[in-house]
């Protein structure tokens, strides 16, 4: 995999789901590090000076009247980053730190901060080694950065704190860096500021957010097309036409969508002329198109904010190199990332509840069109995926608990210096759980539509959902018979959302869906 350059322009949305999950090295450009050596010597000029001037020559947020002689400020920088360094609770996600770390990069990187270039170089470093700094679930306001979790990155180029190697083995952070051939790093004037004063952490989960939710809203409409088939609905109401009437760019994919993922399937064909028992289908079938097309829509609103936030030079004070003075600034609030992680919780719950519903039509005989009652072999004695709803339902309903938006609270802190914060940490936090969920609801849908497909033999289903059918019948998920432990055989469909493998099982039939 060819190294992530990290220059003084954005970063890909690619490029950070390739550092964070897939382990993809990292490179300084010689631009960036020119640019990097030019912020330092603004620093380095205003720390000469007798003037004070925040983050460089003071103390720290509601502290910062107090003015740091020379000889203290590297030990300003120090207690800065170890006393920040607060976190608590589980460990955060591999992914996440490293995310959290390219972005700290990739801002530095701008010349904004005025951070020495062997500063930078060692970050790039800890990434490059696959050293991957303790951060904790607890800690972070989404307001001044995201303090603590960078705090504990900061901490480990220091050589302190705890790491995890690239095996994932813990170890203090000066062995782990000793032992992939870096020195730690002795902070000086404004670093220790420049190392934890940004979106960092809440911007790489809305980016690694976003990867996932254009899959499973994409796999996601692969179920409704099952749902819609093996329910003996009918794909009339995706027309074109019909979306036409509607201009909403998301709902007009979908519809797309489910139409091509249907396509020859003998299920429909079977009952297409009957126009008078099959008048109109169920909301959760007919509308499957207008509510993922509505989460879509919210999704590539939350892509554009994240590419905005990419492209952004995030620190306080930042550094104007142009005019050789350092400012200070409000870039650092999390409002705009918070409100778009909150907004893709709500959308994440809704499409995971439509995708219940759709389940649970199969498993009630009234309404499943002559399906065995919970599509048991030997109803009665075998209760079938009866308790597989209840999973879906009971996740449903958590996610709706983790739609109440984060961004709409705010507690006090520094002495009431930052009186307003975004809490985006805590909206990024509670939308990793709400995707995971989503791949779970996803994934109990596929496998109740795969069983209902089996059921409707001799009739031949559509190519391309007769591809994940066969996918989840070989992948240790058998078809209709006794009943057996449930467990494995939902866990084995999860991964396959999860990896990609049923949107690359259709797409081999159709191409590339939208």
């Amino acid at each position: 995999m060819s190294p992530v350059t990290v220059d003084v322009g954005p970063l890909a949305p690619e490029d950070v789901v390739a550092v964070a999950r897939d382990g993809a090295a990292v490179e300084l450009s010689e631009t960036a590090l020119a640019g990097v050596d030019r912020a330092r010597a603004v620093v380095d000029e205003l720390a000469a000076a007798p003037t004070p001037a925040y983050g460089i020559s003071t103390g720290f947020g509601a502290l910062a009247t107090r003015h740091i002689p020379t000889e203290m400020r590297a030990q300003l920088q120090r207690s800065l980053v170890r006393s920040h360094a607060a976190g608590s609770g589980p460990e955060v996600e591999r992914e996440v730190v490293r995310a959290l770390m390219l972005l700290r990069l990739s801002t530095l990187a701008t010349g904004r901060t005025g951070v020495r270039r062997e500063t930078a170089q060692l970050l790039a470093g800890l990434l490059n080694a696959g050293i991957t700094p303790v951060v904790h679930e607890y800690g972070s306001l989404g307001c001044s950065g995201d303090l603590a979790p960078l705090s504990h990155c900061a901490l480990a180029l220091m050589g302190e704190g705890t790491v995890r190697d690239a095996s994932g083995v813990l170890l203090p952070a000066a062995d782990a860096l000793a032992a992939a051939g870096l020195a730690p790093v002795e902070l000086v004037a404004k670093e220790g500021l420049a190392l934890i004063n940004g979106t960092d952490g809440m911007l790489g989960m809305l980016v690694l957010a976003v990867a996932d939710l254009r899959r499973l809203l994409a796999t996601a409409d692969i179920a409704a097309a099952m749902s819609v088939e093996a329910q003996m609905g009918t794909d009339r109401v995706f027309a074109a036409e019909l979306q036409a009437l509607r201009p909403q760019v998301g709902q007009a994919l979908s519809a797309a969508n489910l139409t091509r993922v249907l396509e020859g399937s003998g299920v429909l064909a079977s009952h297409r002329d009957d126009k008078f028992h099959r008048v109109q289908d169920a909301y959760s079938l007919r509308c499957s198109p207008q509510v993922h097309g509505a989460a879509r829509d919210t999704v590539e609103h939350a892509a554009t904010v994240a590419g905005r936030e990419l492209a952004s030079a995030i620190d306080n004070p930042v550094v104007l190199v142009d005019e050789g003075r350092v400012e200070s600034n409000g870039n650092f609030h999390g409002a705009p990332v918070a409100y778009v992680l909150d907004f893709l919780a709500i959308v994440t719950a809704d499409v995971a509840s439509i995708s219940e519903r759709r389940t649970d039509r199969f498993l009630d005989r009234a309404r499943s069109h002559d399906l065995p009652p919970f599509l048991a072999s030997d109803p009665g004695v075998d209760s079938g995926l009866m308790i597989a709803q209840y999973t879906q339902a009971a996740i449903v309903s958590e996610l709706k608990r983790l739609a109440v938006p984060a961004s709409v609270d705010s507690i006090p802190s520094s002495a009431m210096q930052e009186d307003h914060v975004s809490m985006g940490w805590n909206a990024a936090r509670k939308l990793r759980r709400s995707v995971d969920g989503l791949t779970r609801v996803v994934a109990v849908e596929l496998l109740a539509a795969a069983r209902a497909l089996d059921l409707r033999a001799p009739l031949e289903p559509a190519p391309a959902t007769a591809g994940v059918v066969a996918l989840l019948r070989s992948s240790g998920v058998p078809g209709p018979g006794p009943d057996r432990h449930l467990a494995p055989e939902i866990e084995a469909a999860v991964q396959l959302v999860a990896s990609g493998a049923v949107l690359s099982a259709v797409e081999t039939v159709t191409g590339e869906l939208a």
